[in-house]
């Protein structure tokens, strides 16, 4: 299965409540091969309507703190947790993450990323596997098996409490060096004389773009 076939199969998915209300699946937007995947929590109402994540007032803050650091829409890849819009924008309910956690791992097993940046709490703990708070774990490298974690507060916390923006923003560019980083390891050869140990990135498979 492709990433397209497992939009195409999610289509009309009634797996739980969230499809009686909503306009339409958000499966998710970007590169098919990126090398760099955003997961945020689940659509707004705008994302409802034209069925692509991030495209509200967050999602222009988004693309505005992507460009901020050299990133583009186009070259990485854009996802919720749960893809259907919950009632009145409220949190997902953890039977709702449940549910849609099988298709965001396949999402990410498709597109292999190299580095996974979790926007808030519910996509930071769902990648995790732990309940954390975001405000604890914002702006740290995770090395996870599949794929580098890095959490980032969500966009609308920023937009919905002023006292968050700066701290996202200095986010963004810690994250800009951990780009750096990685791109410098990419370009480096590999060493006889060090394995690998559980602080260093995982070996994934080589992507198309930025690594």
């Amino acid at each position: 299965m492709n990433l397209n076939e497992l939009a195409t199969s999610l289509h009309d998915c009634r797996q739980c409540g969230l499809s009686a209300n909503r306009t339409q699946v958000v499966f998710g937007t970007g590169h098919p091969n990126a090398s760099i995947m955003f997961v945020g929590e689940a659509p707004g109402f705008h994302e409802d309507k034209q069925g692509i994540p991030f495209v509200g007032a967050a999602g222009k803050l988004l693309t505005q703190l992507l460009e901020s650091v050299g990133l583009s829409r186009e070259e990485i890849y854009i996802a919720n947790v749960v893809k259907c819009r919950p009632p009145n924008n409220r949190n997902p309910s953890p039977e709702e993450i449940d549910t849609c956690r099988p298709f965001l791992e396949q999402q990410v097993q498709l597109i292999q990323p190299k580095l996974v940046c979790s926007l808030g709490n519910f996509a930071t703990q769902t990648l995790l596997g732990r309940k954390v708070g975001i405000t604890k774990v914002r702006g740290q490298v995770f090395h996870l098996p599949q794929f580098v974690l890095f959490p980032l507060l969500h966009p609308a916390a920023a937009l919905h409490q002023g006292g968050l923006l700066t701290p996202l923003r200095e986010d963004f560019q810690k994250l800009k060096s951990v780009l750096q980083s990685m791109m410098e390891q990419s370009d480096s050869p590999p060493s006889s004389e060090s394995a690998p140990t559980d602080s260093q990135a995982p070996t994934l498979p080589v992507q198309m773009d930025l690594f």
